[in-house]
């Protein structure tokens, strides 16, 4: 199970702004950087929403943090890409399943989890930080890998668009614990609790083309031991 990361809530800060203040259940609202950071550390795919044309969008796609920045990367060439670059407004998510909250009654029954929702406008990186911020993503995936592998040449780099929001207007809510059953439901003669979801990286898979005797590195070891 996650460790806690939540301040108590007298020393939870204020939401930056109307839209991020979390509405329903705002006890599991959370403003803070600490808590803020720590769950999109933990995370590594977001959902990003944008309009086009009009027609809402919703992309899945990989992200990194570098201090109050959530980035992204893509192909110059792809809708998202684009849109973005253009200063479409954006809404991101990121949601980390910790567990099935299985209560006596339908109506309790609920997830335990951690996320993040953050609105705003993405900017393009520029070329002078593209080089730094795609060595920080690959690190951010398998920590010693830049080091092993061959970097982006000049074409790969000049096709690839990174972009970065600010998390100036970014909110985490968080649900940890048992269910929270009505008192008239408590004698159901029925199992209740919470099922813990604990994902991780299991045996690497080495590439059916790759040369005998390889070594697997280190760095992905430690990875499957987490």
């Amino acid at each position: 199970m996650p460790k806690p990361m939540s301040k108590p809530a007298s020393a939870k800060s204020a939401a930056p702004s109307a839209r991020s203040r979390v509405k329903r259940v705002p006890d599991r609202g959370h403003y803070d950087r600490e808590t803020l950071h720590a769950v999109l550390d933990a995370g590594y795919v977001c959902h990003v929403a944008f309009s086009q044309d009009d027609q809402p969008v919703v992309i899945p796609t990989a992200y990194w943090r570098e201090g109050d920045h959530l980035y992204i990367h893509g192909s110059t060439k792809s809708r998202m890409a684009m849109a973005l670059a253009k200063g479409a407004p954006a809404c991101v998510a990121v949601t980390l399943l910790d567990g099935l909250v299985l209560a006596r009654s339908a109506f309790h029954h609920s997830m335990n989890y951690r996320s993040v929702v953050a609105f705003g406008r993405f900017e393009q990186v520029p070329d002078d930080h593209k080089m730094a911020a795609l060595e920080a993503f690959t690190e951010r995936l398998a920590p010693g890998r830049w080091a092993e592998i061959r970097g982006p040449n000049k074409q790969e780099f000049k096709a690839t668009m990174v972009l970065r929001l600010p998390l100036t207007e970014a909110t985490a809510k968080i649900r940890r614990g048992p269910p929270k059953d009505d008192v008239e439901d408590m004698a159901i003669p029925v199992w209740a609790g919470v099922l813990p979801f604990a994902p991780g990286f299991a045996a690497p898979e080495a590439d059916p083309l790759q040369k005998p005797g390889t070594a697997l590195p280190g760095y992905l070891k430690a990875l499957t031991r987490r």
